[in-house]
């Protein structure tokens, strides 16, 4: 890079700074919108460590002024009137809140507070004093992103080709092999839903993957074969969620696939009312490392039997003498173990899903679907025979059942610490 670049971008990071100050002091909605466009322009001329700086000012020089919010918090203690709680309200809010909001306005502001936030997260733990920063933007995205205001569209074969692009690039769970495997997984017997925002109306936000079939599936296998014979809608009588990925990083922290699994469940039902059953297939990610690291059960008051079975299913397993990436390096597979290890690895899943999923740390995917109010419903055995299935959980897989009535009380009793599961999960403990 030249001298003169440099001095560019120096040049335009001073200007950015200067930018965001000048915008709120512009009362008139025109003006400022004018110069949030220009901000943007200044902003995208900046390289990486620049942005940084520039996020660092914001996080810095955009705060609120601490005497003002410490008297009217005094004001408030005093007078705890309505009139005074606004007050209080407005001064402790920081300004880059506003700034924000009127960058927001712009057209393509929201996508590039997204692209800012994406960036940001990235260099959270490299600069911790920006977390002022991504706060606020997450607590503007939580309103912006409200599943109130976002569409959900059916994805299919007719769909434009940069939004399959975009469910290829983006599926997180089972990979995408190809276009005929996407033709596949968009048959009349497979669905596709995502959620889109109306500023970003090119950019699936989350999409879920379901399939429609005659009975609860055990194995991933045949819902993903591209060679599969497609079911008849006289035989839909089970929805299986198997997949649900996240497009959009920048999103992090804000909850929109609760919310598209129970609207995907209620325009199902609508269409078909066959459909009964309404489920996942979902893995169990991290379960072999905490079964590696000696099942710990992270401080959960449990019975000495439990904590027993625990101790004689470690020692059928024996990862001392032989570790698991070893074992998996040596041939391991769900179709050659034997009978008690097999039960050894049943019984520990349901004792990681039903105590350790409430606890901080618990089974991230278990937190979603248990605190979405879906009830555990059944442990499968080989039902994830790809490298990534036996690595994070031996080819376990789970079914979360949502009963669409029960929801609101499963996820009642999980904000306590109470996980609901079925007998069939009771025996398997």
């Amino acid at each position: 890079m030249t001298i003169l670049q440099k001095f560019s971008q120096v040049r335009s990071l001073a200007r950015s700074i200067n930018a965001a100050k000048k915008i709120l002091t512009e009362r008139g909605e025109a003006n400022s919108a004018s110069m949030a466009n220009d901000l943007l322009s200044q902003y995208r001329l900046l390289d990486e460590d620049q942005k940084i700086s520039f996020y660092n000012a914001l996080s810095t020089k955009f705060n609120p002024d601490p005497d003002v919010v410490l008297r009217a918090a005094q004001e408030y203690k005093r007078e705890p009137t309505g009139k005074n709680l606004v007050h209080l309200t407005r001064v402790s809010e920081p300004p880059r809140q506003e700034l924000l909001r009127r960058i927001n306005r712009t057209p393509g502001g929201t996508k590039e507070i997204v692209a800012m936030r994406r960036h940001l997260i990235k260099n959270l733990d490299k600069n911790p004093d920006l977390k002022t920063l991504d706060f606020d933007i997450h607590h503007l995205f939580v309103s912006w992103f409200n599943p109130g205001f976002l569409k959900m569209h059916q994805v299919d074969w007719r769909s434009p080709a940069h939004i399959l692009e975009k469910i290829i690039q983006h599926e997180a769970v089972h990979e995408i092999d190809g276009w005929d495997d996407l033709r596949r997984r968009l048959q009349p017997d497979r669905r596709c839903f995502a959620f889109f925002h109306p500023q970003l109306p090119d950019e699936p936000l989350i999409f879920v993957e379901v399939a429609l079939v005659p009975e609860i599936s055990s194995a991933v296998g045949p819902l993903v074969n591209k060679r599969s014979e497609t079911v008849e809608p006289s035989q839909y009588k089970v929805a299986v969620f198997y997949s649900i990925s996240n497009c959009e990083p920048g999103l992090k922290g804000v909850s929109l696939g609760n919310f598209l699994i129970k609207r995907v469940a209620e325009q199902l039902q609508n269409e078909f009312p066959s459909l009964k059953t309404f489920v996942t297939l979902s893995p169990i990610t991290g379960f072999m490392d905490w079964v590696s690291a000696g099942a710990n059960l992270g401080g959960a008051v449990v019975k000495p039997q439990v904590q027993e079975k625990i101790n004689q299913a470690l020692q059928v397993l024996n990862f001392k003498n032989k570790t698991w990436p070893e074992r998996l390096f040596n041939g391991w597979s769900p179709t050659n173990t034997t009978p008690e290890e097999q039960e050894s690895l049943i019984q520990l899943c349901a004792i990681y899903l039903v105590l350790v999923s409430p606890l901080k740390g618990g089974n991230a995917v278990a937190k979603f679907h248990l605190g979405n109010g879906a009830k555990l419903n059944r442990i499968n055995w080989g039902a994830d025979l790809s490298k990534k299935g036996l690595r994070q959980s031996a080819g376990l897989m789970v079914n979360y059942l949502y009963e669409l009535e029960k929801v609101e009380e499963n996820h009642e009793n999980f904000v306590k610490g109470e996980v609901i599961y079925s007998r069939a999960v009771s025996k398997q403990m």
